[in-house]
């Protein structure tokens, strides 16, 4: 295998231009639906590639319950600087998981707590708080999703701008974008260098609503200013009890898209164009990253296999 077990470690690094050129050429379902899906493959590739490395690791320590023959030099001759790359992927993949799993707690306990604060309201879709600060929601649950928003925030809209709030939030809980959201918070934990993936999902989840919503209401400028005011408003609010499901994202970017011509929709493009160029190369990249943990997987379970004594 040589240096290329290492390259699901490494190829996370093109998600760099990949998410600046999705964000910004793709429509914001296409470019949410590829950057997520890029994000999960390299993450769990980048995973194996450490399970992998663990593996070489654990078994040359003392006392170790794997068999024998995984120490032997042939296994350690497939992974170039096995005694270091192997020992260190041991805590790099033990913190994988710890900060995989606290991650998957903060976020199912936050929903608990969010849904028990609504506990006695009338289960409706839209549940209306009356709260001096301002703001507003999507709160996910299945089939208990729900639009949460306070009065203080539906008191400084408009008609027009009140419905431009609830289709945006309607236009999260239909796409299920908490679980784009998820998956990329999970790929950045995975491997750091899938950072730039998570807050491009962020902001591509926030304008498939906002294109959503203005649909739905027939006025972009509404959304528009709909947007600008709740976020004028929020940054007045004291720490919010649920902020991480009122994060509003990047909203001058979102108003300036909102106030241009809507996005064409989706369709195939030429690898010789930008648009085309981002897509491409994301599907390239989650490739190539595939292949090369499958190759590194497959190689050294060969090699383990007719290590292991019978």
């Amino acid at each position: 295998m040589g240096v290329f077990v290492f390259l699901p470690l490494v190829l996370p690094l093109t998600a760099w231009p990949v998410a600046r050129l999705a964000a910004q050429r793709l429509h914001p379902r296409t470019a949410t639906r590829l950057l997520t899906g890029v994000a999960a493959v390299m993450a769990v590739c980048s995973t194996l590639c450490l399970g992998l490395l663990m593996v070489v690791g654990t078994a040359q320590l003392p006392g170790n319950p794997l068999p024998d023959g995984w120490s032997d030099p042939e296994v350690r001759a497939a992974v170039p600087e096995d005694e270091i790359a192997g020992k260190a992927a041991i805590p790099a993949l033990l913190a994988v998981v710890v900060v995989g799993a606290r991650t998957l707690w903060r976020h199912f306990a936050l929903r608990r707590r969010a849904h028990a604060a609504l506990a006695g309201l009338p289960p409706t879709q839209v549940a209306v708080l009356p709260d001096a600060q301002p703001y507003a929601y999507a709160l996910p649950g299945g089939a208990r999703g729900r639009v949460v928003v306070s009065t203080a925030l539906l008191d400084g809209l408009s008609g027009a701008e009140r419905r431009a709030v609830f289709a945006h939030e309607r236009a999260h809980l239909a796409a299920r974008h908490h679980r784009h959201l998820l998956t990329v918070r999970l790929a950045a934990r995975a491997n750091p260098f899938l950072r730039p993936l998570s807050s491009a999902v962020a902001y591509t989840a926030e304008r498939w609503a906002d294109e959503d919503a203005a649909t739905r209401v027939g006025d972009r400028k509404v959304v528009a200013r709909a947007i600008g005011k709740v976020a004028l408003a929020g940054g007045a609010l004291r720490e919010p009890a649920f902020a991480a499901l009122a994060a509003p994202g990047p909203v001058p970017r979102r108003v300036m898209a909102l106030l241009a011509p809507p996005p064409a929709a989706p369709v195939r493009r030429a690898v010789f164009t930008t648009v085309g160029l981002s897509v491409w190369t994301a599907g390239a990249g989650a490739a190539l990253s595939a292949l090369a943990s499958a190759n590194s997987a497959f190689t050294l379970a060969l090699t383990l296999h007719a290590a292991t004594p019978l």
